[in-house]
């Protein structure tokens, strides 16, 4: 996307909220393959009502959602969504409420502490990175940012 249309992201609030009637901090499980245990040294990701819902609807059996950093887009860097069955020995698992977002722990150092959502509009319907506090800049259309140093 062209300059002009690039913006500064807002900042996230205090407690990642979702949910209506109130603020809502989802907990979300870090874990290696096979374990299950918390790490909030390694950094969270968070997944708001829309991502549970979403992914519940469209995941069979061992598929989760895989969420990729990667280089390119107009700000430098961006998000990469697919559907996957393969858990690597590097990735982090985030699950709340059956629903299963995996990182790898590269792309996890830009985006912990965000929230993982999905959007459905009438022109498209995706999962989006929100609220990224390791984000500075992002594109107007939501897939690119650029890095906090």
């Amino acid at each position: 996307c062209p300059a002009p249309l690039c913006r500064t992201l807002p900042r996230p609030p205090p407690s990642l909220a979702c949910g209506t009637g109130g603020t809502r901090r989802w907990t979300s499980s870090f874990s290696q393959p096979g374990s299950t245990e918390s790490d909030p040294g390694e950094g969270q990701v968070f997944l708001s009502e829309n991502c549970v819902k979403r992914l519940l609807e469209i995941t069979e059996g061992s598929e989760f959602l895989r969420l990729q950093v990667e280089g390119g887009g107009c700000s430098g860097f961006q998000y990469k969504f697919s559907l996957d069955t393969v858990i690597n020995p590097d990735d982090r698992v985030f699950e709340q409420g059956g629903a299963r977002v995996v990182v790898d722990v590269d792309s996890l150092a830009f985006v912990k502490g965000s929230m993982v959502d999905f959007s459905q509009e009438l022109i498209r319907s995706s999962f989006q990175v929100v609220s990224n506090p390791q984000a500075e800049k992002g594109c107007s259309c939501g897939t690119s940012f650029s890095v906090k140093f």
